[in-house]
């Protein structure tokens, strides 16, 4: 089925900014690439800005945001920013869109700024990309901003809470993919409690029910991001997929319907380079078929016999597409 496709997280950015000799053209280097994306039709992808818990943080987000800039300066054929107009004429556009996200806070500031640093940097990153997607506040680890997915037990602190009162009313989203349950708990009762605006969504998780791994989203709290009118982005990692069994990417994608989630499941692959990666226990990080951005398109055609015609269309491009137009109309 050869339906457009948006796709919520991938780290080409960081890629881009860390890996020497990189380039976004080559899909031998990195499952985003621009051909393999034009090859899965892939009409809108979030580009995260990724920075681990350091001292040079602030530098590495800034680099990343200007390798974005850089990126739509130097490939307008193929590329244009998928702000509010790039959306608003979606059905005409033959570019594939682009918009950043930050994925770790610690990007507006290291263990040691001050807020007035945090918030010029925040400013100037904002300056530079125009929107971001989403923000999520940490990633696998504990900052000064709350406790990552594998930082069990620490929850929402108070420089947490300062930023979340900064986002508000910024039409910026708040991303759950990354942090501990006692994180997330804490950003929506704190969302809550003081009123704030800001809209929640999980950019690449996937679900508990089907794989039980703490990267996974719990049914509650992805029942909670559908009640909110947010939007969830199944990955395509084997790690929190099912390290064994390939099929089971369907199986979390079709979870998504199963639990009343229909208007919020969309895709949110996370592809990134693997070259360097540590951990040999996660090779393959992707099975052969999702490893790519190519293969979106076959993996909608295995779904037609579970989803009809508009379910496949939310999935693959109106469930997202509705949610940053309502978002930034």
């Amino acid at each position: 089925m050869n339906l457009p496709i948006v796709d919520m997280h991938c780290d080409m950015l960081s890629f881009l900014a860390t890996v020497p000799g990189a380039n976004p053209f080559a899909p031998d280097q990195i499952a985003c690439a621009i051909p393999l994306l034009t090859k899965g039709n892939v009409r809108m992808q979030v580009m995260a800005i990724y920075t681990d818990v350091r001292p040079e943080s602030t530098n590495l987000a800034i680099k990343q945001a200007t390798i974005f800039q850089n990126l739509l300066k130097e490939n307008t054929d193929v590329l244009g920013y998928a702000g509010q107009e790039f959306l608003k004429n979606w059905e005409n556009q033959s570019q594939i869109g682009i918009i950043a996200s930050v994925e770790n806070a610690t990007g507006f500031g290291n263990e040691q700024a001050s807020w007035k640093e945090i918030h010029t940097q925040f400013d100037k990153l904002l300056d530079q990309v125009g929107k971001f997607a989403y923000i999520s506040l940490t990633h696998h680890t504990e900052n000064r901003f709350g406790g990552g997915n594998y930082a069990d037990g620490i929850g929402l602190k108070d420089d947490g809470k300062r930023l979340l009162d900064h986002i508000a009313g910024k039409q910026i989203p708040i991303d759950l993919s990354h942090t501990s349950d006692l994180l997330a708990e804490g950003i929506l009762n704190h969302i809550d409690l003081q009123k704030l605006d800001i809209p929640v969504i999980a950019s690449h998780s996937n679900f508990r029910f089907i794989w039980n791994h703490r990267r996974n989203l719990t049914d509650e709290f992805a029942k909670e991001i559908a009640h909110r009118g947010g939007i969830i982005g199944v990955n395509f990692l084997r790690a929190f997929l099912d390290t064994d069994v390939p099929e089971r990417l369907f199986d979390h994608l079709l979870h998504g319907f199963a639990i009343g989630a229909e208007k919020s499941v969309c895709f949110g692959a996370d592809f990134f380079y693997t070259g360097n990666f540590p951990d040999q226990s996660r090779i393959p990080f992707y099975f052969p078929l999702a490893e790519n951005a190519g293969k979106y398109l076959s993996i909608l055609d295995h779904l037609e016999t579970d989803l009809d015609k508009n379910q496949l269309k939310d999935l693959a491009y109106g469930n997202a597409l509705n949610f940053y137009r309502k978002l930034w109309s």
